[in-house]
């Protein structure tokens, strides 16, 4: 069993696990049984906050978190998000007026088959609606129950603590980890000038710092890596040998890239905690093992050395998936 660490006033194993991957995304080749067995050695080792979204699907990932949580519903931490809205032409929009935000957890509500949500993220901020609107509708659900706890994502240092104004904000959930570092000058001090926990998604660098990814030929033909600059020609050569040079030290302390990619997130404070995503057993255990691993000053080093700040080549996302990102 992994060790719990807090998000505000919520407490949760040290580690989550995100379901995304389960239904879309990294060339899915569903395979529910796998799935469901994977939720459910989560919650075996500590994994308890279990992170969704209405998007992710579009919905059939909660309707899955559902059916794996039916007989447990009292050892999962369970989080989900609304606000993400696609348009015609693939751009990412978002929406937060007051009615949508209600809609929108009555739905989650009844795919999850629950009664109530533990943690509520906004996926994207809204432009058009202030912060306070998508606020005050988020704290009404709080007061009738239906949601315990709230969350952000990918928001501005400016929105998180207008959004907190209105309604304690319990966790942010933003993209960290060696290959993405934007939110470490500004947000996360930010954060935990307020209180507020640290949810890092992507803590693997979308899969690519486990070195098991080196060429785009390597990801299904409907995989959405094959849209993301950094993993363009071009960009994944120079990427590539960052995740050499952390093999090497990965191989010193006799693990995976993967497992010190992650350890090295799991380090950056007691307030953090990463959700990796993952469809199968194998990799989820994996995964889990990172929390035990200890880094040293020394080892934290060369790790920093084997992955600058600054290093990476290519943009988090193409400009239609940018647009919404960081408000």
């Amino acid at each position: 069993m992994i060790a719990t660490r807090k998000l505000g006033e919520l407490t949760v194993g040290a580690e989550g696990l995100g379901l995304m991957g389960m239904s879309q995304a990294y060339g899915v080749r569903n395979d529910d049984n796998e799935s469901i067995a994977t939720i459910h050695r989560a919650l075996d080792l500590g994994v308890t906050l279990l992170d969704t979204a209405n998007v992710y699907g579009p919905e059939t990932n909660e309707r899955l978190l559902g059916r794996a949580i039916a007989d447990r519903r009292d050892r999962a931490i369970v989080a989900t998000k609304f606000g993400i809205v696609w348009g015609a032409d693939g751009s990412m929009g978002a929406r937060g007026d007051a009615a949508y935000v209600k809609q929108c957890a009555e739905q989650s509500l009844t795919r999850l088959g629950i009664d109530h949500i533990d943690l509520y993220y906004q996926h994207r901020v809204d432009p058009t609606v202030p912060i306070e609107e998508t606020w005050g509708a988020l704290s009404e659900l709080v007061a009738a129950g239906k949601v315990r706890h709230l969350g952000i994502s990918e928001a501005s240092a400016d929105t998180i603590r207008r959004a907190h104004a209105v309604h304690p904000i319990t966790a942010l959930q933003s993209e960290w980890s060696l290959w993405t570092r934007d939110i470490e000058a500004e947000i996360v001090p930010t954060a935990r000038e307020l209180g507020i926990g640290i949810v890092p998604f992507s803590p693997l660098g979308r899969g690519f710092l486990t070195g098991s990814i080196t060429s785009t030929d390597d990801l299904p033909a409907d995989d959405m890596r094959r849209r993301l600059p950094r993993f363009a020609d071009g960009n994944i050569d120079t990427n590539l040998a960052i995740v050499t040079a952390l093999r090497d030290l990965a191989a010193e302390k006799d693990v995976t890239p993967g497992q010190l990619a992650l350890a090295w997130v799991l380090s950056r404070g007691a307030d953090v905690v990463p959700i990796p995503g993952t469809k199968r057993r194998t990799y989820l255990e994996q995964n889990v093992a990172a929390a035990g691993i200890t880094l040293t000053a020394d080892d934290l080093a060369r790790i920093e050395a084997a992955a600058p700040r600054d290093a990476i080549a290519g943009a988090r996302y193409p400009e239609e998936l940018a647009r919404a990102a960081g408000k």
